[in-house]
């Protein structure tokens, strides 16, 4: 098969094998099994949590994948095994990269760079953005500084470093729910507020895509952008249900 046929294949999704989804304790935690068998991750770890909460989530999950679109499942069908695959896989073997890579974003952080300071758009910007920052320098000590424009602007070293200890302090489910917040937000700021439960999905998605909002309040609606914004709420409260479930014993 081609390599494009291949990608074809992928997307039109693979078909369900299984016809019951479980949750089974054992022991360690609680494992998600398909017709008595036990779901494996790409490094072949077991889906396996110890939340029995998320468990259940899973093997929901599991079982509804596949029921429409011709039987056929993908992997957006599964979102919380995403987040629970990046968990147990991703964070242990990679933990130092994952950590840089949401740092990263302290460096170009959407919160930071604004609209010039005469325009609407710029109000709107303080008035919904500085107050994120204000609490992330009040919560992890760690003040960001804020440019007009789109050119870089250097961030205070001891900035860096109290995020680093933030994020090199989090646990692995935190840090698989930030992989996929942090970037849908653009933001490790926003990312952090989600973690920490200080705004529900919806709000911060509506603080990060503010530009777009107001440029469809002067332009009009536009369904592109519209989509956008849903597939972002969708993402992010993956990452908060996951976050929840987690906590649950």
């Amino acid at each position: 098969m081609s390599e494009n046929a291949k990608a074809v294949a992928a997307s039109a999704g693979r078909k369900r094998f299984w016809k019951q989804a479980s949750v089974v304790p054992d022991g360690t935690g609680y494992a998600v099994q398909l017709d008595g068998r036990p779901v494996r991750l790409p490094e072949r770890t077991p889906l396996r949590v110890e939340s029995r909460a998320l468990a259940d989530a899973l093997a929901e999950e599991w079982q509804a994948a596949g029921k429409e679109a011709g039987g056929l499942f993908r992997p957006e069908d599964l979102p919380l095994t995403g987040i629970v695959g990046s968990m147990l896989e991703r964070i242990p073997a990679q933990r130092e990269g994952v950590v840089e890579s949401l740092l990263a974003y302290a460096g170009s952080d959407l919160l930071c760079y604004r609209a010039e300071n005469w325009s609407d758009l710029a109000r709107l910007q303080k008035e919904q953005w500085t107050p994120w920052l204000d609490w992330c320098c009040k919560r992890f000590d760690a003040p960001l500084e804020v440019s007009e424009g789109i050119m870089p602007i250097a961030q205070p070293a001891e900035t860096f470093n109290a995020l680093r200890r933030v994020l090199e302090q989090a646990t692995p489910a935190q840090l698989a729910a930030l992989s996929v917040a942090v970037p849908a937000l653009g933001s490790l700021v926003l990312g952090l507020a989600l973690v920490e439960q200080q705004a529900d999905p919806e709000t911060l998605v509506a603080c990060a895509t503010l530009d777009e909002r107001a440029q469809m309040q002067r332009w009009g609606e536009d369904t592109e952008i519209t989509d956008r914004i849903a597939a972002l709420v969708r993402e992010v409260s993956d990452a908060a249900r996951f976050l929840a479930l987690s906590r649950q014993n």
